[in-house]
């Protein structure tokens, strides 16, 4: 039952090239930035993930784009990235943008054990060429396929050793979803308690799902962009 590991780079240690990868986080906020870092170090080439955006420049996944370890990429959001507008325009990755509660769906569905759904998100629209259309009561609407991944690479408040956690305001995000739609589920926390410390009622993801879980050595939450008022004339 005990699920911990030592720390990141034991926690990626069998991750292999060509994996499909989950990363839970909304912009930097949830984001497991000690498992991007161990993946920058270990090397790993031609991922394929999935998760909202793709970090910003050198931070986040960003870090991993600049190593070129990111083949392809499914997510929501890239207006912070530069480097990845680059890779998109130059054909050095494959993207595949898709609405964001779409996205979230789809990983719910992947959880779920449901391979498809339909949605009226996307039709008549780009999102919806080469996918099957139908017509429920007079709407049209679009066939989406679930998503799964062979690691989900999750951030939560605090974790026990059985792996149950806990996720901390717009750090839930993604991150509860992916867990559930990944083979191999590893979380990264910042506290780790003994089993029992955590109140029951409020554990957010079952340790049912997460095949390892460690105590990040500290964390780095940044803000993609900082905006401040202009201070009023005369004061």
């Amino acid at each position: 039952m005990n699920k911990v590991v030592a720390n990141a780079e034991e926690a990626v240690r069998d991750i292999p090239d060509g994996a499909t990868l989950m990363v839970g986080g909304f912009g930097l906020c949830g984001i497991p930035e000690n498992l991007i870092a161990a993946l920058a170090k270990k090397g790993v080439k031609n991922l394929h993930t999935i998760s909202n955006n793709v970090g910003v420049d050198e931070f986040g996944l960003g870090i991993l784009l600049y190593n070129n370890q990111i083949t392809s990429h499914k997510g929501s959001y890239v207006g912070e990235n530069k480097l990845l507008e680059d890779m998109v325009i130059s054909g050095r990755i494959d993207l595949e943008l898709i609405p964001q509660g779409t996205f979230s769906e789809r990983i719910r569905a992947g959880g779920a054990g449901i391979p498809a759904f339909y949605t009226p998100t996307g039709y008549g629209t780009i999102v919806a060429e080469g996918k099957e259309t139908r017509d429920f009561n007079g709407r049209m609407y679009v066939m989406e396929r679930a998503l799964t991944a062979d690691f989900a690479l999750i951030k939560a408040w605090k974790g026990d050793k059985w792996g149950n956690l806990v996720y901390r305001k717009t750090a839930r995000n993604f991150n509860p979803m992916m867990a559930t739609a990944a083979k191999i589920t590893v979380a990264e926390v910042e506290y780790l308690v003994e089993p029992g410390e955590l109140e029951p009622d409020l554990v957010h993801t079952p340790g049912v799902y997460v095949k390892r879980i460690f105590q990040s050595a500290g964390q780095e939450k940044r803000i993609e962009r900082r905006t401040l008022r202009k201070k009023p004339e005369g004061n």
